[in-house]
């Protein structure tokens, strides 16, 4: 998923509003009422601090970063498909120190975001997990009421309560400080595409794990 920074600022714009990420329920199903009136993210602003979400030992030779999105099909690809093997090849035995970062391109990244951390660190790459591998139900035909609908029902499947799900998604505050918190990776980084990787501060793009590999072994041969 391809996206400039400019993009990125306008779509962060549409995410934060005043009054947003409260959730009106209705006798069946609920529904996002999200109010779009602009709030920018401010590094200045005294806000929670957000947990980073890692794996692995923290000492290792290698640190790398992923960001990204819950809406981007290749970063799910990716999840699915090879992040198993780079888990027990790196992460596992002790080579890689391994952050992941959520990438904010849409409301709907952030909803899911939202969800994941619900459960605090000792969950999320569970929820992490079935986010990804549940794409394309949860997300549906893209209806804002069947996919919010769909991203309780993961919450729910990985056993948090439904009162639980409710309050995190009514958590402006912290929606402000993780919007905040990846505009802040966004610029450090320079993250114009999802997914893309970090590895000891050099810039890996793209949903490619040999070359991912081949830049983690790089390193360590160093």
């Amino acid at each position: 998923m391809n996206r400039t920074t400019s993009i990125i600022a306008i779509a962060l714009a549409a995410i934060v509003g005043l009054g947003a990420y409260f959730f009106t329920m209705s006798d069946n199903m609920s529904a996002p009422a999200v109010d779009v009136e602009t709030v920018e993210a401010d590094a200045e602003a005294d806000l929670p601090t957000v947990e980073e979400m890692t794996l692995g030992n923290a000492d290792a030779p290698v640190k790398v970063f992923e960001y990204s999105s819950y809406t981007c099909p290749h970063c799910s690809a990716f999840h699915v498909e090879s992040f198993g093997k780079f888990k027990a090849d790196y992460i596992d035995t002790g080579k890689v120190h391994f952050t992941y970062r959520e990438v904010y391109f849409d409301r709907i990244g952030l909803w899911a975001s939202m969800i994941a951390r619900c459960g605090g660190k000792d969950k999320f790459f569970g929820i992490n997990d079935l986010i990804h591998k549940g794409q394309r139900d949860w997300l549906g035909d893209g209806d804002p009421v069947k996919i919010a609908d769909g991203l309780r029902k993961v919450g729910r499947v990985a056993g948090l309560s439904a009162d639980a799900i409710d309050a995190c998604l009514e958590d402006e505050t912290s929606a402000q400080s993780l919007v905040t918190w990846f505009q802040k990776n966004s610029d450090e980084h320079g993250i114009e595409s999802t997914p893309a990787f970090i590895v000891n501060g050099e810039l890996v793009s793209g949903n490619n794990y040999p070359k991912l590999m081949t830049a983690i072994d790089a390193k360590l041969g160093e």
